[in-house]
């Protein structure tokens, strides 16, 4: 009666020899392709280093009025403005400037990678119901892989640095980016679609002119979603090397500084609210031009 209480599964010496296997053969592909990665991936050090330079190195004063003016032109709104730089202002009162520096520029690249990747597939998504069928369990797998695990192969691949903790930010940060343009454009009324294709446009036409205008809300969406993980992300990244808010909360729970980790925190849950809002005011703004416009 043991097989009704042990599960029957592959006998050890199997099981271990297909473990080593795999192993092996990822490592040995690490060996033979990883300079030509590295080579691939000089470009977005570059863009990363000198983003992070200029947040870093430019006087504070000007990297407030920069982040004031960023909020006022996406949200129209006073409050959101001002309780940005107040933000901000404690963030510096707390002797966390450089740290948040080096995070917004993470989630600066990041975010601008995530776009430049994920809005493309989210496209071509919403134009194939196969190609869509084929890349949802890649998003499943992506969303609800645990985040430590996206750590092994990119470490073993670009070893320890920016670049590898940026790698995985993103690849924990695109599904939503790819999901809701992908979304937002098959939500377009098809009414709206008729009408263009009555006055004779192209698809390119009908994508740049009709869809992507009526679905930049939902597409906002994404955008917001995105930096929002990317964010949650930011604490597990620092384990690999990457700068910012969380080598200190990693270094407070190593050590058990309660206060270097709850000042550190809440600067981050600090920039999650001002990106939350700030992203979600110029959503609501498309949506009211949108309404205006279309009736």
């Amino acid at each position: 009666m043991e097989w009704l209480t042990k599960f029957p599964h592959m006998d050890d010496v199997s099981l271990r020899n297909l473990k080593k296997l795999i192993d092996e053969t990822f490592r040995s592909f690490t060996r033979g392709y990883g300079d030509l990665i590295e080579t691939f991936f000089e470009p977005l050090q570059v863009f990363l280093i000198y983003s992070e330079r200029f947040m870093t190195r430019t006087p504070w004063p000007i990297i407030l009025f920069l982040i004031a003016v960023t909020a006022w032109f996406a949200s129209r709104n006073w409050k959101i403005v001002a309780s940005s730089i107040v933000t901000l202002l404690l963030i510096g009162y707390f002797d966390m400037w450089d740290d948040t520096m080096k995070t917004i520029s993470m989630i600066f690249v990041c975010t601008v990678l995530s776009i430049a990747i994920g809005l493309p597939i989210g496209i071509a998504m919403s134009r194939s119901e196969r190609l869509q069928n084929a890349i949802n369990p890649v998003l499943d797998v992506m969303q609800t892989m645990p985040s430590f695990v996206y750590l092994i192969p990119v470490v073993m691949l670009l070893g320890i640095g920016k670049v590898p903790g940026l790698i995985a930010v993103i690849i924990y940060a695109i599904p939503p980016m790819i999901r809701l343009t992908n979304l937002g454009i098959r939500l377009v009324d098809k009414d709206v679609l008729e009408a263009a294709d009555a006055f004779g446009a192209s698809n390119w036409q009908k994508l740049k002119n009709v869809q992507m205008p009526l679905a930049l809300p939902t597409i906002m969406a994404g955008i917001n979603q995105t930096i929002m993980m990317a964010l949650a992300m930011v604490v597990i990244a620092s384990m690999i090397g990457v700068q910012g808010l969380g080598q200190p909360v990693l270094k407070a729970i190593a050590n058990q500084y309660f206060t270097l980790g709850m000042f550190n925190g809440l600067a981050i849950v600090g920039i999650a609210i001002i990106f939350d809002r700030v992203t979600q005011a110029y959503g609501k703004r498309l949506q009211k031009y949108r309404e205006i416009i279309h009736g």
